[in-house]
């Protein structure tokens, strides 16, 4: 059977092997072994073309492996933008609990946002022969990426691992992947029906990005202004990535534009800190003014004050789920599911007030900030 167009593993999950790569780059399958091993000095230009032609077969420099192609490392790869974040840090808690209770090792790594370095990262756990694979947090939505995650995906399981998705959506039909999801644009609906039962009707909402967490957040915001027929005021949508100091300018922005808002809805918790304090600044209350929602439920909700209505994830249980699933799949055939999210009603939201631009006294009077 021939090779999809020499890019991959067939359906029969046949590997390239350094004989291809030799013919595929013309050099011969000493040089191959020289340049993968990085053993042996190798001239430029032929070093660029062996590795070329390795990434263009899907080649994987593992010998012993090949030879045990059903045994994996009994380790489990958490792999994540970064691990500061709280949201990302609660999830890793669920997985790391859910290894050590399967008797595996729990590994993390970073990829700083980094398509390149999230495909070179799962590639060399892939050499390591890591049982499960979890990618955690939103991804590009380019069709470039989701054709090389599918490969990727098809790669794995050729060679007994598990790709996993937590915290995104699947990759299409027939692709073998365990698919650990939350009810993102269901939470988002959920806000922002809440904001809009108490009166809040110019809603807006900052921190939006191009990742699929945040597009799914917005078409929450969306069906929710749908279903009451609330007219959509695309000059309260800001962009912005999930940073604090992201939150804190776009409210910024907001104030210094004397944009007119009742409620302002943070597609993260982190981003609504950096709101508060901006807010603050410039003399408008919380909720007497301005009410002030989140997304996540990290344990900062609850120390801003006032504390922070927002709306909770489940994310230990998303851990626990994506090591649970990947590791048993014959005891659970369904590997695609969705856990629930739901509004928690603190401080930080009220009813919506009259609110005016009254040259000094009002949120978009003369609080604008320096």
């Amino acid at each position: 059977m021939s090779r999809k167009g020499a890019t991959g593993p067939d359906e029969s999950g046949k590997r390239a092997t350094v004989k291809e790569v030799a013919a595929r780059a013309g050099v011969s399958t000493a040089t191959v072994s020289r340049v993968m091993g990085g053993t042996y000095p190798v001239a430029e230009a032929t070093r660029l073309r062996v590795q070329q032609a390795a990434r263009e077969l899907d080649y994987v420099l593992n010998a012993s492996a090949r030879g045990l192609r059903s045994t994996t490392s009994n380790t489990v790869a958490f792999v994540v933008a970064d691990v500061k974040g709280p949201f990302f840090s609660l999830i890793a808690d669920g997985v790391e609990q859910q290894a050590t209770a399967e008797g595996r090792l729990c590994l993390v790594c970073t990829t700083h946002n980094d398509p390149d370095r999230e495909l070179a990262v799962i590639k060399l756990l892939r050499e390591q022969r890591a049982e499960a694979i979890i990618l955690v947090g939103g991804a590009v939505q380019t069709p470039e990426y989701t054709e090389r995650m599918v490969k990727l995906a098809h790669s794995l399981d050729a060679e007994g691992s598990r790709l996993v998705l937590c915290g995104r959506p699947s990759l299409g039909p027939d692709v073998p992947e365990t698919v650990v999801e939350y009810d993102n644009e269901g939470g988002a609906f959920a806000m922002t029906s809440h904001l809009l039962s108490m009166g809040h009707e110019r809603i807006a909402l900052i921190g939006v990005g191009d990742h699929t967490t945040a597009a799914q957040r917005v078409r929450g915001y969306h069906r929710a202004l749908e279903a009451r027929g609330v007219p959509f005021a695309p000059e309260l949508v800001l962009r912005g990535d999930h940073r604090r100091e992201e939150g804190y300018q776009a409210t910024r922005e907001l104030l210094r534009r004397k944009e007119q808002f009742t409620a302002l809805f943070a597609v993260t918790d982190i981003i609504a800190a950096g709101a508060m304090k901006a807010l603050r600044e410039a003399g408008v209350r919380v909720p007497e003014d301005v009410s002030l929602v989140g997304y996540d439920d990290i344990p900062l909700s609850q120390d801003l004050t006032p504390e922070l209505t927002t709306v909770h994830v489940p994310h230990e249980e998303l851990g626990r789920t994506s090591v649970r699933l990947a590791l048993n799949r014959e005891q659970n055939p369904v590997q695609h599911v969705t856990l629930g999210t739901h509004v928690v009603v603190r401080q930080s939201a009220g009813a919506a007030t009259s609110w005016h631009d009254d040259g000094g006294t009002g949120a978009t009077g003369g609080h604008s900030p320096q």
